[in-house]
C-alpha cells in the first residue's frame, strides 16, 4: 500500500464515509491518472496502476479494440444546473471495468478545478488531489482543489453515469478528461490489463432570442439550385430573423453516433411535424436536412428557438427535387451563363477561373460533381445519418453535354462519410470544344438548372 492509499484509508475510517477495504487496487485508482494535463500521462498504464508492461504503458492501442467515452446531457452546460455524465469503457477481451475522469477550466487545464462531481454511492466516489475522499456535500481543500470521480468496485457493463454540476458562473468550455481500465482479473497488474484514455468538451449554453423567430424565405439549398420545393432528404436554407444569438456550424460532439442533431443551441426546424436536421444556426439563417415525410404537397415549416416558435411558411415537397453543385458566384456565372461546378481528374476545377487552378474538361475524362436531393438509393440511407459506404440511385439518371448523351457514370449516389450529399463521376462524351449545355433527368423528370461545361480537348 501507497502513501496515497493509506492517507485515502485514514481519511475514510475518520469520516465513516467509504468503507475499509479502500486500499484495494480493484476500488480505483489514486489522484491524477486520468491523462489530463498535470496527471500521469500514461493514466493507470504506469507503475502502482495497471501496467502493461514493467515501465508502464501502452495505452490508447488500436488494436486492441476498446475505447473510454464521454457524453453529456444536456449537450451544454448552464451555471449551476446538474449536467448528466455518463462514462463508457468498452474491450472486446477484458469484461471488468474502472474509471477515473476529472474537470478542468479552459483557462488553467492542469490545476483549476471546473464545478464538482455528485458521485452514487456503491458505484462511484470522489476523491481530493491531496487522496482524500471527498464528502458528498463537502469541498476539496484550497490547497489542493482539483477532484476526481472514480469508479469504487469494477463494473462488468463499464458503464458509470453520475451528476456533474457546473461552476455558479459561466466559465467558458469545460474540459472533461477520462482514463477507462478493462483488466483480466487476474488480481495482478500484467500486460493482460488494457487502458484508454479520452477528452470531451463540454461548451456552455447559449442565450435564447427574446423575440419571436420570424421566416421570409425558405428555398433548397442555394449552391445546388435554389429550388421553389424539395424533397426528403433535401437541403434547405432558411430565411429570417431571431433565429439564434449564435453564429455556428455543426461539429462532431453534436453527432449522437452517425445520427446528426435535430437541433443547434436550442433552434430547430419542424417540418410537418417532424425535426429536420440542423447544420447551421445564425440569427438569420437555418441550414436544414428534411426529415423522412412521406408522400408529396404543401408542408408547413416553422423555426423555434428555445421556447417561441414562429408563424408557419409552407413549401412544396415532391419525391425528388434534385440539384447540382452550380454556386452563383463569379467563378461560376460567368456572361449570363451557369457553370456546372465539377472537378478534373487532376484536381483541378472545371472551367477557366481565375487565381485558381483551372482548366476545361476534356472528352473521354472521368470528372466529379455533386448533388443534393436525388431521392432514394440501394443500399438506402436515411436522413440524418452519415452514409457510411457506396449507394446507388434508385431512380434513372440520364446526363447529356452538348446535346450528346453520358453514356458513362462509374457513380451515382451518397458520398461518405458526409449527409444527404450525392457524388456524380460521368465520362465527358466526344463534344466540340466551348461552352456545351448540359441536362440531366432524374426519373425522366428534368432538373430546372440550365447548366454549361466547358470543354477543350
Amino acid at each position: 500500500m501507497n502513501a496515497r492509499q493509506v492517507m485515502r484509508v485514514i481519511y475514510a475510517l475518520a469520516a465513516g464515509a467509504m468503507p475499509v477495504v479502500l486500499w484495494a487496487s480493484s476500488s480505483g485508482p489514486d489522484p491524477r491518472y486520468t491523462a489530463a494535463p498535470g496527471d500521469s500521462r500514461l493514466a493507470c498504464a504506469s507503475a502502482g496502476c495497471h501496467t502493461s508492461s514493467i515501465n508502464g504503458g501502452p495505452i490508447n492501442v488500436a488494436g486492441n479494440g476498446g475505447s473510454v467515452t464521454i457524453s453529456f446531457s444536456p449537450t451544454r452546460y448552464t451555471p449551476g444546473t446538474p449536467v448528466s455524465v455518463t462514462v463508457r469503457v468498452s474491450d472486446p477481451v477484458n469484461k471488468r471495468y474502472g474509471f477515473q475522469a476529472t474537470a478542468r477550466l479552459e483557462t488553467n487545464l492542469a490545476t483549476a478545478q471546473a464545478g464538482r462531481f455528485v458521485p452514487v454511492a456503491g458505484q462511484s466516489a470522489v476523491l481530493c488531489e491531496n487522496g482524500a475522499p471527498r464528502s458528498t456535500n463537502g469541498n476539496c481543500s484550497s490547497s489542493a482543489p482539483v477532484e476526481f470521480v472514480e469508479h469504487t468496485t469494477p463494473s462488468t457493463t463499464g458503464i458509470w453515469t453520475f451528476n456533474w454540476t457546473p461552476p455558479a458562473t459561466a466559465s467558458g468550455p469545460i474540459h472533461f478528461y477520462a482514463a477507462g481500465n478493462a483488466v483480466n482479473g487476474n488480481g495482478t497488474s500484467d500486460g493482460g490489463d488494457r487502458v484508454y484514455t479520452t477528452e470531451a468538451v463540454l461548451a456552455p449554453a447559449v442565450a435564447c432570442v427574446s423575440q419571436t423567430p420570424a421566416i421570409t424565405n425558405i428555398i433548397s439549398a442555394g449552391a445546388f439550385g435554389a429550388r421553389a420545393d424539395f424533397s426528403p432528404g433535401s437541403w434547405l436554407e432558411v430565411y429570417g430573423s431571431n433565429f439564434s444569438t449564435v453564429t455556428r456550424e455543426w461539429g462532431g460532439a453534436d453527432f449522437n453516433g452517425s445520427t446528426a442533431p435535430k437541433s443547434l443551441d436550442q433552434v430547430k426546424v419542424t417540418i410537418n411535424g417532424q425535426e429536420g436536421f440542423v447544420s447551421y444556426i445564425s440569427p438569420g439563417q437555418i441550414n436544414v436536412q428534411a426529415p423522412e415525410n412521406a408522400g408529396a404537397g404543401p408542408m408547413a415549416i416553422t423555426v423555434t428557438n428555445c421556447d417561441k416558435t414562429s408563424a408557419p411558411v409552407t413549401l412544396q415537397q415532391l419525391r425528388s427535387a434534385p440539384g447540382l453543385l452550380a454556386p452563383p458566384s463569379a467563378a461560376f456565372l460567368v456572361n449570363g451563363k451557369q457553370f456546372l461546378a465539377a472537378i478534373n481528374p487532376d484536381g483541378s476545377y472545371v472551367g477557366n477561373i481565375a487565381g485558381v487552378a483551372s482548366h476545361p474538361a476534356i472528352p473521354g475524362q472521368t470528372i466529379t460533381t455533386y448533388g443534393v436531393g436525388f431521392g432514394a438509393t440501394t443500399p438506402g440511407v436515411v436522413p440524418g445519418q452519415i452514409t457510411g459506404g457506396a449507394t446507388d440511385l434508385a431512380n434513372p439518371l440520364v446526363m447529356t453535354v452538348g446535346g450528346v448523351q453520358v453514356t458513362q457514370i462509374p457513380y451515382k449516389g451518397l458520398v461518405a462519410p458526409f449527409v444527404g450529399l450525392y457524388q456524380f463521376n460521368f465520362v465527358v462524351p466526344n463534344v466540340p470544344d466551348g461552352d456545351q449545355p448540359m441536362t440531366v433527368q432524374l426519373g425522366g423528370v428534368a432538373l430546372p438548372q440550365t447548366l454549361f461545361l466547358s470543354v477543350k480537348r
